[in-house]
């Protein structure tokens, strides 16, 4: 008899370069349709994943040869995104001024993760920061008598 189990955990390494943050919001949109409830993460999950990598590329004091590892992992019902780097920053949450064009990245996260943080990597080199994604709640129809 032919089993299937639901994806638990995925990592992939990508170059650290701006053209990669949308091929690791496709590879989180792959593990997510693989999920019976993952619609229920992809809208946030994606705009956070895509916040932390662009992050990890920009900020980054890693050469450049240096790939940057995500993980996606479904730890209960709660979705973990991670984001590794060799870089030694770690990253800041600030408040941008209202004509700011960047430094949001961080307070979306702050606001739409259930929670976040930054650890540093096994071995010593570089760090990873990683958000924890509630499901959005189950939309119900009402369906009104006329």
């Amino acid at each position: 008899m032919l089993k299937t189990h639901r994806p638990r955990t995925f990592a992939a390494r990508l170059d650290s370069r701006p053209d990669s943050t949308p091929v690791a919001r496709q590879l989180l949109r792959a593990y997510l349709a693989a999920l019976p409830a993952g619609d229920r993460y992809a809208d946030i999950a994606e705009l956070l994943l895509g916040e932390l990598f662009a992050n990890a590329v920009q900020h980054t004091d890693a050469p450049a040869d240096r790939l940057i590892e995500v993980r996606f992992a479904l730890i209960g019902d709660r979705l973990r995104l991670e984001v590794h780097d060799a870089g030694t920053g770690r990253p800041s949450l600030r408040s941008p001024a209202p004509n700011d064009e960047h430094g949001r990245g961080l307070f979306l996260v702050n606001e739409l993760a259930e929670r976040w943080g930054c650890c540093p990597r096994a071995g010593g080199i570089g760090k990873f920061v990683w958000a924890l994604i509630a499901p959005s709640p189950v939309a119900t129809l009402t369906v009104l008598a006329v």
